[in-house]
């Protein structure tokens, strides 16, 4: 990163420094190296282990943070929703799904080991994000249910799997820019949303309008960072973005640059990076750190 751009990201870089420190200790902490099927935990732990930008659990942090909490109180919900992103990615880079070889610049789950493998990686990565939220942690009652709640409805049949469905039956058809929000809105906005809740649930207080506005901020930079995923795969090499570029283009999907161009697809990202730090805006140094996020979301490369 250059001097300018360490400059211009400094508080997201500090937050970002103890919080993927924080992270990959927790990770590797509550994924088992043994259990009933070593086979089993470490394909898991590959899948998740395997590095990536991990924006979701900095996202439980940063919220967290906003909202007065310790980060400690944040370990377990972003390691939750870092094993929730990690099962969606196996199953997504399946022969019956988006048949990818390559995730993270390394062989996807199911080539490093086997399909079946694979499959039942990601059933219990995703299993195991929701024994951690029922079973450990310190929160009281109805927070522990909140997190559970709200991590439910971001992965299920209205949230994540259901943008997944909607992107499988897309394949090969011209979509509207209308039904290309609404699926990633479902596909990745809905994780990204519930990772600020999360750690808005974490601090334990009743603030109904910091909740409406980490929820508000969430559905912005989800739609902004799908856009710029959309611009990479056109825009990026294979070997910069970690996985194979022009993937959208082989499977013949719809994307903000085939509907909208490259030049109008850059500037709605730019919009919605506004629109969520104005969201933001009225808390002050305490939000710079999520709002220098935003910003990052639209300018990475990969």
């Amino acid at each position: 990163m250059s001097s300018k751009a360490t400059r211009e990201f400094a508080a997201l870089n500090q937050l970002t420094d103890t919080a993927k420190a924080r992270l990959e200790q927790a990770l590797d902490h509550y994924l088992p190296a043994h259990s009933a099927a070593s086979r089993l935990s470490h394909a898991m732990r590959y899948a998740a282990l395997s590095g990536g930008k991990r924006i979701r659990p900095l996202l439980v942090y940063g919220a967290a943070q906003l909202a007065g909490a310790p980060l400690a109180k944040a370990d377990v919900p972003a390691v939750a929703v870092e094993l929730i992103h990690a099962y969606s990615l196996v199953h997504d880079d399946l022969p019956a799904m988006d048949d990818d070889d390559l995730r993270r610049g390394q062989p996807t789950c199911h080539k490093a080991f086997d399909e079946a493998t694979a499959i039942l990686a990601g059933d219990t990565l995703h299993t195991r994000a929701f024994e951690l939220l029922a079973c450990h942690g310190d929160y009281r009652d109805g927070s522990r249910i909140s997190l559970i709640q709200h991590l439910c409805q971001a992965a299920g049949v209205d949230g994540m799997a259901a943008g997944q469905m909607q992107d499988m039956l897309a394949q090969g058809q011209q979509q509207t820019v209308a039904a290309l929000e609404e699926m990633h809105y479902l596909k990745t906005g809905r994780l990204i949303t519930a990772s600020l809740q999360l750690g808005y649930f974490v601090a334990e207080k009743d603030d109904p309008s910091l909740l409406a506005n980490l929820t508000e901020f969430g559905d912005a930079i989800g739609l902004a960072f799908q856009i710029q995923d959309d611009i990479l795969d056109v825009t990026a090499a294979t070997e910069q973005l970690g996985k194979p570029s022009g993937s959208d283009e082989k499977l013949q999907k719809s994307t903000f640059p085939s509907l909208l161009g490259l030049e109008q697809s850059q500037q709605r990202a730019r919009q919605l990076c506004d629109q969520a730090q104005q969201t933001l805006a009225g808390y002050g140094p305490r939000a710079l750190p999520l709002q220098q996020l935003a910003q990052y979301i639209i300018t990475r490369n990969h």
